[in-house]
């Protein structure tokens, strides 16, 4: 069990993280929130990089902050960026990785090594410089470097962007085996990934936990509440000013705008048609608190 009690984190004036208080058991638990909203503070504060200004984050009991090695042991840790060294391979990188892990048993070590590089279908370019890897191949061997230790804690910050929709797809059905015995937190700003993967999840906006729980009990809170229509681009303005409004996307024809109300609009407003939810309309709704 990894409990977040009340942390809170500031970097001078300004307040990345606000009394956050989470409780994480084994599986796969998805931290969605824009660029800028705390995630990567929170990651940072968990992995024991930095300590929080107030509160307490408890491993099975155990206050990392005061035995940062509790959490150290049994952490695995992909963050948005990491660097390799330019000129060795990658199964060369992970056995070095292994070693600075303290795994020194040199059959032990070879054996993860190659379990490691097959999982994430990296085996055939094994002799291949990380360097040299697309940004999918690069993911997947973070995600080796991580597991490297058997940890039991997994934080992954960020891991899809910029992924093509193969190799995220490779990079999420990995991620979605290894949750089976362990905790895995997913920060990222992208709704897909936590609608495909997570079971239980967080909205987090300006430092805060705004909204916590499985995606579809998010989703039913704004049941029979969302109301879609196309209208010309130059309305979108007015519509902000008189609706809740979610979200807007351009389409051919004009601008599809969605608005949270719990009944449909009339007036100059008339025309919307009541649509189904999805995540992506939760996560606005809670992130700009209408709900």
């Amino acid at each position: 069990m990894l409990s977040i009690n009340n942390i809170s984190k500031s970097f001078g004036k300004i307040d990345a993280l606000k009394n956050v208080s989470l409780d994480l058991d084994v599986g796969m638990f998805g931290l969605l929130g824009p660029n800028g909203a705390g995630k990567s503070t929170l990651m940072r504060t968990l992995a024991t990089l930095q300590l929080p200004d107030s509160g307490t984050v408890n491993l099975n009991g155990v206050n990392i902050a005061e035995n940062p090695d509790v959490m150290r042991r049994t952490l695995g840790y992909l963050p948005q960026d990491f660097g390799v060294y330019p000129r060795m391979s990658a199964v060369a990188l992970l056995d070095h990785l292994a070693i600075l892990q303290g795994i020194t048993d040199n059959d032990g070590r070879k054996t993860q090594v190659e379990s490691l590089l097959k999982e994430v279908n990296l085996w055939p370019k094994r002799y291949s410089a990380v360097s040299t890897y697309s940004g999918g191949q690069r993911q997947r061997f973070g995600v080796a470097q991580a597991l490297l230790g058997d940890p039991k804690v997994l934080i992954v910050d960020e891991p899809t962007a910029g992924l093509d929709p193969l190799e995220r797809q490779r990079f999420l059905n990995l991620l979605s085996e290894a949750a089976e015995d362990r905790i895995i937190i997913l920060s990222t700003h992208i709704v897909d990934d936590v609608r495909d993967l997570c079971l239980d999840m967080a909205i987090m906006g300006d430092g805060e936990i705004v909204a916590r729980g499985a995606p579809e009990d998010l989703i039913a809170k704004i049941d029979g509440k969302v109301w879609r229509k196309q209208v010309d681009k130059d309305e979108v303005e007015a519509l902000r000013e008189k609706h809740q409004v979610l979200k807007t996307q351009i389409q051919k024809g004009g601008v599809t705008v969605s608005v949270l109300a719990d009944k449909a609009p009339t007036g100059s407003s008339a025309g919307f048609k009541k649509s189904a939810p999805d995540l992506e309309d939760a996560y606005f709704a809670h992130l700009n608190r209408f709900v």
